[in-house]
């Protein structure tokens, strides 16, 4: 059996007179904000290489992959605070960037013919690795969040 509050709460929301607090709308509009509308999406993917190394002491790594690219990401917690280090394989050529992104921050670098990168001292939270490449669509992970 439904609560009359519950019901008369469902009933103050469907009539518009129960409005989203302030900090509510504020943070939706800070994450639309954040979105790369047409950067091609990179999900996570296992990796057979670093499947079996992960320990709760050592660093955590993570593969994302598209059909052209792969980023390998070594996360490391130290003091509070995250060290990231990636590659992007195969190299997506000439003039490729890196950003880091959290909803706060962004860190960007030149991606080397090596195509590794790093980042140290970030706040734990939300991440988001996106490869920039002169020509073409943005390529970016999804949003993972990483926690001491």
């Amino acid at each position: 059996m439904i609560d009359d509050e519950y019901l008369l709460a469902a009933l103050r929301i469907a009539a518009g007179h129960d409005p989203v607090p302030a900090h509510v709308s504020a943070a939706a509009r800070d994450t639309f904000a954040l979105r790369l509308a047409q950067a091609d999406t990179a999900a996570p993917a296992e990796s057979v290489a670093t499947r079996d190394t992960r320990n709760a002491d050592g660093p955590r790594l993570v593969r994302f992959a598209t059909q052209d690219f792969s980023f390998d990401l070594e996360v490391t917690i130290g003091d509070g605070l995250i060290d990231l280090a990636g590659r992007v394989t195969p190299h997506p050529g000439d003039g490729a960037t890196i950003d880091i992104r959290t909803p706060h921050l962004t860190v960007s670098r030149d991606l080397p013919s090596t195509g590794q990168f790093a980042a140290t001292g970030l706040p734990p939270g939300w991440f988001s690795v996106v490869c920039h490449r002169p020509g073409f669509t943005p390529v970016a992970t999804r949003w993972v969040r990483i926690r001491p």
